[in-house]
């Protein structure tokens, strides 16, 4: 199990003035894996306690509900992400061009280490149009867009970048096309007759033809040549 502790380099976790404890970290990973395997209606706080190794008590002491407890993984797996790019922005030592590439970089990162949260994110926008998921999903897209959108400004205040950039449209690009190759990678494996490959090396495989495709598209649309 992916421990999402290891993923900040510090335990334990204090944002918005709410700091979570190891116990609270390990449930979280266990609906985690529960809500990408059999989405979040067909997961119960029991089944959450069982594979956490926690009674029913300690969830409800800790998150309140099931509903509770989505929403606090949401704003702890969104917050690495976001603290990067706010991290990033600050950065006067990188150009804009370099700090759209590590942004790829660290998006992939992100995705191919939390498989299990995106598949959540995917099937989330999918069959949930309403309610307090979709509102936690639209929340963690708009902050993470408008801070691309500073970056992509900045460049632009430098004359680094092109006029007129469609910024939705570029991390769609980004996450669709990410999310779809990590998504079925499998089929990948076959059609490119990969399957020999060592794991570990095909994910390295992957994650570097990402990247460089990625990169050039993004240094397609955002540079004067």
């Amino acid at each position: 199990m992916f421990l999402i502790k290891r993923l900040f380099n510090f335990a334990p976790f204090k944002k918005s003035g709410m700091i979570y404890s190891e116990k609270q970290v390990q449930i979280m990973e266990a609906a985690e894996e529960l809500f990408a395997e059999k989405s979040f209606e067909g997961t119960s706080v029991r089944d959450v306690a069982k594979k956490a190794g926690v009674n029913l008590a300690m969830i409800s002491y800790y998150f309140g509900s099931k509903e509770k407890l989505m929403e606090a993984l949401f704003k702890f797996r969104g917050h690495h992400i976001t603290l990067q790019l706010e991290t990033m922005l600050q950065n006067k030592d990188m150009s804009s061009l370099e700090k759209v590439y590590q942004l790829i970089d660290s998006y992939i990162e992100k995705i191919m280490k939390q498989k299990c949260f995106h598949k959540i994110m995917a099937r989330e926008q999918m069959v949930d149009l309403k309610g307090a998921t979709p509102r936690l999903i639209h929340e963690l897209k708009k902050r993470n867009q408008a801070l691309v959108q500073q970056l992509i400004a900045e460049g632009q205040k430098k004359k680094e970048f092109k006029k007129n950039i469609d910024v939705p449209l570029m991390m769609a690009t980004m996450i669709g096309t990410t999310s779809h190759l990590v998504t079925t990678q499998h089929y990948y494996r076959k059609l490119n007759d990969l399957e020999s490959l060592p794991d570990e090396e095909f994910q390295n495989h992957i994650k570097k033809k990402l990247s460089n495709h990625l990169k050039s598209l993004f240094k397609a649309v955002l540079i004067y040549e």
